[in-house]
């Protein structure tokens, strides 16, 4: 057993106090970033927190939080910039702590961003927890905070107030808790239109439970409470016999450092009602559904409403092609070349990822979210420069990284980790203080 492993609470303890390792580590990464963009900042003359919570999209939020929706920017060449493009939980939320303290609103909405991204910790850990372990679980953790644009959780921006509610919803799929992950699905629908990934793994999950007769879809490698691991579609056992599914295996118990979907499987928890699963699945798409009905409503454009919107800022869906020119455009120059070989390099690393998480079998909960999450970030058609903070809540994709850093000998993966938090403290100071949108 290894150092940190002995450190990690007992299974049966609190969840805090099990997460604490990761969420500790977490705040330091995250406070070594805003020392260093407020040192940086203040050698060019900015404000740091200005750069935080009063421009780009922060501004846009703040706006609907003080004066409604109905603001719109007109452009020379014909866009209309609105503000229903910007979805309203975080406004309302920044909207409550000015009514309920004395912070403005875009003191409120920094606040909402920092407490959202430790929530955001918070599931990500319990999430990697319950599929992989404690070890795997804090080095997710650490990892989702290294991201290079990991700046952009302490903004007030929508990006940690989503993963929050995303991994919750997660988590509660993958422990049979449905009309929680219905609610928090479609609270996640109201925060961003990427909350569709969160009503598809609900969707999905809920279909194959009625198929397979489980409250939850699991693979190799998810743990119940406790960490006895997990029963799963396809296992073999007495109690369940009659549940199969093709493809599943069995292996023995993940001892450290070895691969951690390899684990035996373990009878599951009672299948949770149907009426639970349906009222779930019912709940999920119900905060983008009443949204984008009321923005139609609002425009007077029926469905098509928030499309004609989202097209007013030059967004739209188109598989990917607009996002392949851009980078093949790279490539007719030396110097922007290598911008482009590696923006090559970094979506096959993504799908790389994503193919490994395939592999070893992550519970396909997980697998439906990072996929419709990818496919809307990478076939998008404008906003290049946006597509690593889009990325962002694809926090799955890091459990393959996060088990082989868990393997590594505690002081490596600290260095490992340390090295990552002074790079990414740093490009994120460099990258707020340019000139253009994170």
């Amino acid at each position: 057993m290894t150092d940190l492993e002995t450190r990690v609470a007992p299974p049966h303890t609190p969840l805090l106090r099990r997460a604490a390792p990761a969420l500790l580590g977490y705040a330091a990464v995250r406070a070594l970033g805003l020392v260093v963009l407020a040192l940086w900042s203040a050698a060019r003359g900015k404000s740091a927190y200005t750069l935080l919570t009063a421009r780009w999209d922060s501004l846009w939020y703040t706006r609907v939080a003080e004066l409604g929706y109905g603001y719109e920017v007109r452009l020379p060449n014909g866009d209309v910039h609105s503000n229903l493009a910007f979805f309203p939980l975080l406004p309302w939320l920044e909207r409550l702590g000015h009514a309920v303290t004395p912070l403005s609103y875009a003191d409120s909405g920094f606040a909402v961003g920092l407490l959202a991204s430790l929530a955001a910790a918070c599931g990500i850990f319990t999430v990697a927890d319950r599929v992989y372990g404690p070890r795997v679980g804090i080095c997710a953790v650490l990892l989702w905070a290294v991201l290079p644009v990991g700046i952009v959780q302490s903004m007030a921006y929508s990006e940690s107030l989503f993963t929050a509610l995303a991994a919750w919803s997660l988590y509660a799929l993958l422990t049979g808790r449905w009309i929680t992950a219905g609610t928090l699905a479609a609270l996640a629908g109201l925060t961003r239109p990427v909350g569709a990934a969160v009503v598809a793994a609900v969707w999905v999950a809920g279909g194959l439970s009625f198929v397979w007769g489980r409250s939850a879809v699991r693979t190799p490698g998810a743990y119940d409470n406790g960490h006895a691991p997990a029963h799963t579609p396809g296992a073999s056992d007495d109690s369940h016999a009659s549940a199969r599914t093709p493809g599943a295996q069995s292996a023995s118990h993940n001892p450290p450092n070895t691969e951690p979907s390899k684990v035996t499987q373990a009878p599951a928890t009672p299948p949770a009602p149907a009426w639970r699963r349906a009222l779930g699945m019912a709940i999920a798409p119900l905060g983008a559904a009443a949204y984008v009905l009321w923005v139609g409503w609002r425009t007077g454009k029926g469905l098509l409403g928030y499309l004609d919107v989202q097209a007013g800022w030059r967004n739209g869906f188109d598989g990917g092609y607009a996002f392949a020119r851009f980078v093949a455009d790279k490539f007719t120059s030396i110097p922007s070349a290598f911008a482009g070989a590696g923006l090559i390099i970094g979506v096959a690393l993504l799908l790389w990822l994503y193919v490994t998480g395939v592999r070893q079998r992550q519970p396909v909960e997980l697998l439906v979210y990072t996929g419709v999450v990818l496919a809307l970030a990478l076939c998008a058609s404008s906003y290049f420069g946006s597509k690593p903070r889009l990325l962002m809540p694809a926090f799955p994709v890091l459990l393959p990284l996060a088990g082989a850093l868990a393997r590594l000998r505690t002081s490596r993966s600290v260095l490992v980790t340390a090295g990552l938090a002074v790079a990414t403290a740093v490009y994120g100071a460099f990258w707020l203080n340019g000139s253009g949108p994170p």
